[in-house]
């Protein structure tokens, strides 16, 4: 995946990277595994971004994504790029909460 809107979603720039979906049978459940190739992660980043190697992000379904993102920065996370809507199928965005753990949250389009 690559382009603007992908740079929107994570907060960083010129992002080209690959993922595999992971989802069990009954659909109720999913992983999402992604590999970045730009840009590169750096070492001993205290606020990893969502392209640092290991686990840095969980993703979260929601059903108003526009109200728990307010809901979350009164809370004390930060949203990390900008809400992007994803080929009229998802709605996402990155947060980062107050431990400097990244949640991905994901609105349905209907």
């Amino acid at each position: 995946m690559e382009g603007e809107w992908v740079d929107n979603v994570v907060g960083l720039h010129n992002v080209k990277n690959a993922y595999a979906m992971l989802r069990t049978p009954d659909g109720e459940a999913n992983i999402e595994l992604i590999q970045f190739y730009s840009p590169t992660g750096q070492k001993d980043i205290q606020r990893p971004l969502a392209n640092t190697p290991g686990i840095r992000h969980i993703a979260f379904v929601v059903e108003d994504i526009e109200a728990v993102v307010a809901q979350v920065k009164k809370q004390g996370a930060e949203i990390v790029g900008r809400i992007q809507n994803y080929e009229d199928t998802y709605k996402l965005c990155y947060i980062r909460g107050p431990e400097g753990i990244i949640l991905e949250l994901a609105e349905p389009v209907k």
